[in-house]
């Protein structure tokens, strides 16, 4: 069986990776989205719903497992209830806007990082290739 190593980054990849990190963490984008995050988080309303969500839906889950069918129905009715009421609320509204807005950010870097990261592995590769391999009008001649 193989082993994995540990994959370690040179100090010039950390240094860069630190700087888009920051560069990240001070744009709007991720300002706005940290602040509705800490906003929701801190939302007593919501840390409760969140709660009651999960104790309807182990509910429903315990009545299961007890053959109450009924039961398990009104629990995932109310469940059901409690999240639509949720999902319905302006922050959660507005957190999940502004954590599209960021994840959209971040796509669009990986994107543009794996682009650049393959046309230059392109570019090494061929000219790599170039260097190595024989000339096609040299090679046919060998035997001389």
């Amino acid at each position: 069986m193989l082993e994995s190593e540990p994959f370690e980054l040179d100090d010039e990849v950390k240094e860069a990776l630190a700087e888009v990190i920051q560069l990240l963490n001070n744009s709007q984008v991720f300002k706005e989205y940290k602040a509705i995050e800490l906003k929701v988080e801190g939302h007593q309303g919501l840390v409760s719903l969140v709660e009651e969500i999960k104790a309807r839906q182990k509910d429903a889950v315990q009545f299961a497992h007890y053959g109450k069918p009924v039961a398990e129905k009104e629990a995932i009715k109310k469940a059901d209830y409690l999240t639509k009421e949720f999902d319905q609320h302006a922050l959660v509204i507005r957190y999940r806007e502004k954590l599209r807005e960021a994840n959209d950010v971040l796509q669009h870097l990986t994107k543009r990082l794996e682009f650049q990261f393959n046309e230059q592995l392109g570019t090494q590769l061929y000219h790599y290739l170039k260097e190595h391999t024989l000339d096609i009008n040299e090679s046919k001649d060998v035997t001389k």
